[in-house]
């Protein structure tokens, strides 16, 4: 495998382009960027005239089991992938699934292991079993993530769950996992690391964004009424402020970090909390707006494997490079200090900080 980075008639892609950060913010009226991105724009699907250096790779892709995760492994593995880890939460969901993308690739290995973005223990001991089983790890897609129409918290944390999965959970399985996919690089491709990531976080409101300290606000309902479309585009927020802060510490010679956004996609399981009304109107709007899965699918693809160094920190959206949410480019410096000192101070106790320190140290040699 000469290179992980898209080729086309033999060359490799890798255009000057300005990093989402530096970009001028998408506008205040969505409207006509929302109808170009799904009615306008068509997302190819993979080809191996495409990717045509993925066998022999080794990829991750959590909440593999279903919706875009199971569609973006397909994709990898019909692309000549030579060993998929599933991270799942449910093993048995898991191995059904599995036993149907072996109908794809015949001979290429797909283990199933558990991953419950609910539990700090369970994210460490995967990344232990990363660090002791595999030889090699090139390609991560961080896809397990939640919507959940009614309010409820983590019993082992006490956070709000989508909080703690789409970010808290998130930021720290990417965390642990940058030593371990430095370590485990062939030495001819940097690692690529996808974290999936939505429009959302440009369209939420942040109502509680003037709170301090800002996390511990997200934990009840007494701050803000409880609106689950708003809390989702707000853990997403979270998250992508995080990751930016992240990737400009971490060199993009030891693992290059981006984001993705699939765009609105049909026929997935985000929404399976909703019901009555709610759940029939969102099935009928999707139906007119939303991509296909395996559309949606092919922009994790593209972000894992059709950009370079150049994508490293930024935000993919319709298979190019895009401005980051709103709220970075106006609350950007003050909003990223809190949640980046908040969410170290949570998951200090597993050492995250001198993780950090230490790629940091390591990209300094």
């Amino acid at each position: 495998m000469h290179s992980l980075q898209k080729h086309r008639e033999g060359r490799v892609v890798d255009a000057k382009v300005v990093p989402s950060k530096d970009m001028s913010p998408l506008p205040e009226n969505f409207g006509p960027v929302f109808f170009k991105n799904q009615f306008r724009t068509k997302i190819e699907l993979p080809t191996k005239k495409d990717y045509p250096s993925v066998g022999g790779a080794y990829a991750i892709v959590s909440g593999s089991n279903s919706g875009l995760g199971f569609e973006s492994a397909r994709h990898l593995l019909s692309l000549g992938l030579s060993h998929l880890v599933m991270a799942v939460r449910s093993i048995e969901r898991g191995n059904i699934a599995a036993n149907k993308l072996r109908d794809v690739n015949s001979s290429a290995e797909i283990t199933v292991w558990q991953l419950d973005m609910e539990s700090y223990d369970s994210i460490q001991l995967f990344v232990r079993k990363c660090q002791d089983s595999l030889p090699r790890i090139d390609i991560v897609i961080l896809n397990a993530g939640l919507c959940p129409m009614t309010f409820s918290t983590v019993p082992a944390t006490g956070h709000e769950k989508t909080i703690q999965v789409n970010h808290i959970s998130t930021v720290f399985l990417a965390i642990l996992l940058l030593p371990v996919l430095k370590s485990k690089s062939n030495g001819k491709n940097t690692p690529r690391l996808t974290i999936v990531n939505s429009i959302m976080s440009h369209l939420c409101q942040f109502p509680n964004r003037n709170k301090r300290p800002i996390m511990p606000s997200f934990d009840d309902t007494t701050s803000i009424p409880w609106n689950p479309e708003e809390r989702y585009g707000v853990s997403k927020l979270l998250c992508q402020l995080f990751i930016v802060r992240l990737a400009e510490l971490i060199s993009h010679e030891d693992v290059i970090i981006n984001m993705v956004d699939p765009g609105l996609t049909k026929g997935t399981a985000l929404s399976r909390d909703a019901k009555g009304a709610t759940r029939l109107a969102g099935k009928i709007f999707f139906s007119i707006a939303g991509r296909p899965v395996d559309r949606g699918a092919a922009t994790y693809i593209d972000a894992v494997l059709g950009h370079g160094k150049e994508s490293h920190g930024c935000m993919l959206m319709n298979c190019k490079i895009s401005p980051l949410a709103c709220w970075f480019y106006t609350d950007g410096k003050v909003l990223t200090d809190l949640i980046w000192t908040e969410t170290l101070q949570e998951l200090n106790f597993a050492g995250v900080e001198e993780i950090i320190s230490s790629m940091q140290s390591t990209a300094r040699k």
